[in-house]
């Protein structure tokens, strides 16, 4: 296997799950404090954004899931830093550039869904319909119509929960981590028979 697909293929599934186990402690502990908040969602996104910028380097055979991911690992990181060291009025900042991402993010997957209906995979609907779901309800993060901070954090929880479990999807049904082929693997050797005239 191609280590660099095969760690950005781990990394992703592992950053999904623990999105979902966050998102998950946040509905149910919704009074949860704003420092661990802030800084247990920046850890993630910086991790995530590693993963991500290992992954644009990585020779995925499918080259979908990875083809956005150098700026947007970058923007990960620096957002989840913003997180752990300005932790102060966090849950409306990580309520709306959370759902502002989390929107790019159900963007750029129905791209790739589309990208996958092209290239023959059979579960492109399944990251599409995802891809929709999570759009959806991110704009609810980011137009949030109450100001209770028990709500607000059950949203966040609820968004990151349809955030790891697309990437998750994404990751298991369109990341391919097989062994790719060398230039050496594309020689085809012929033999040729010269005729006489």
């Amino acid at each position: 296997m191609n280590k660099l697909t095969k760690t950005a293929k781990v990394g992703y599934l592992t950053v999904s799950l623990l999105l979902c186990l966050i998102g998950i402690a946040f509905i149910a502990v919704p009074s949860i404090s704003a420092k661990i908040l802030s800084v247990s969602f920046g850890i993630v996104l910086i991790t995530f954004g590693v993963f991500k910028i290992i992954g644009y380097y990585s020779k995925d055979l499918f080259r979908l899931v990875f083809q956005f991911d150098f700026a947007l690992g970058i923007l990960l990181i620096l957002v989840g830093n913003l997180f752990i060291f300005t932790p102060y009025n966090i849950l409306n900042l990580l309520s709306v550039c959370g759902g502002i991402y989390i929107l790019l993010d159900g963007l750029l997957k129905i791209q790739i869904a589309m990208d996958a209906k092209r290239f023959g995979l059979n579960t492109w609907w399944l990251i599409m319909l995802l891809a929709v779901l999570t759009g959806i309800f991110s704009l609810i993060l980011i137009f949030h119509p109450s100001s209770s901070i028990k709500i607000i954090t059950s949203l966040i929880g609820v968004a990151m929960i349809f955030e790891g479990v697309l990437n998750f999807i994404t990751a298991i049904t369109s990341i391919n981590s097989s062994k790719q082929s060398t230039p050496e693997d594309n020689i085809i050797d012929v033999e040729y028979i010269e005729i006489d005239k």
